[in-house]
């Protein structure tokens, strides 16, 4: 009888191939489906993800935890030239992965255009990555004003969203400090309040105020509250709706 060790390897190497043919085949599907089926929202740890244990990596692949740092990334802008997302870092951030056949990412632009503007005196940016096909999202944005920093990638879009330790839980928004360390990370449809409460924190650091960690505990604290009363707020409606 062989031993368990020996199965291991082939194991993980088959739960590879599959996770890169599941990928190669999203993208195939999209090319034949004009109307994607609605989005399953998910939430996020406000501070890095902890990786699972030894014993849990054996059995499926290791998933990848958020990072401490901006990861190293390089996709095409509008106008197909290749761009590292870290040119837009030393300042306060917010990398926004989205995709055109999303609703909540679609929601979600008008609100980063105001906050883009609202957060200048701040000298802070948004950058947007669209992982979907580059043409769907040129015209897409052709129509739908974006006035934001925009990179654009298919497989390689998805890369740079696993590279956050995210896979496709579109949308996704990243907080980032002066320093290019994150912040947090906020999945699904994010609310002004939820960006503004991490702008205003993001300011807080590099004013010497909190430190990144207090800062991260504050985030987190503030997202559960406003979920919670979101929640509240909507089954309140329901009820009254009912009645």
């Amino acid at each position: 009888m062989k031993s368990s060790g020996s199965s291991t390897p082939r194991l993980l190497g088959a739960a590879l191939i599959i996770i890169a043919a599941g990928a190669a085949g999203f993208f195939a599907y999209r090319a034949k489906q004009p109307h994607p089926s609605p989005l399953t929202q998910v939430t996020a740890p406000a501070a890095p993800a902890t990786a699972p244990s030894a014993e849990s990596a054996t059995s499926s692949p290791k998933p990848k935890s958020v990072p401490d740092t901006l990861p190293d990334i390089t996709l095409a802008d509008r106008n197909g030239k290749p761009t590292k997302l870290a040119s837009f870092g030393g300042r306060p951030l917010m990398v926004n992965f989205w995709a055109t056949w999303c609703a909540p990412c679609r929601r979600e632009i008008p609100l980063l255009n105001k906050i883009r503007m609202q957060r200048k005196a701040q000298n802070a940016e948004i950058v947007g990555v669209a992982v979907d096909f580059r043409d769907d999202v040129l015209k897409f944005v052709a129509k739908t004003p974006l006035n934001y920093p925009l990179l654009i990638g298919e497989e390689d879009g998805l890369a740079g969203a696993e590279a956050f330790g995210m896979g496709m839980a579109f949308p996704f928004s990243v907080f980032v400090d002066s320093q290019n360390r994150i912040l947090t990370v906020k999945v699904g449809e994010l609310h002004e309040d939820e960006a503004n409460f991490a702008f205003d924190r993001l300011r807080d650091i590099d004013n010497g105020i909190l430190t990144r960690k207090a800062a991260q505990d504050a985030v987190a604290e503030a997202f559960r509250e406003m979920a919670s009363e979101r929640a509240h707020d909507e089954t309140g409606s329901e009820t009254n709706s009912a009645d």
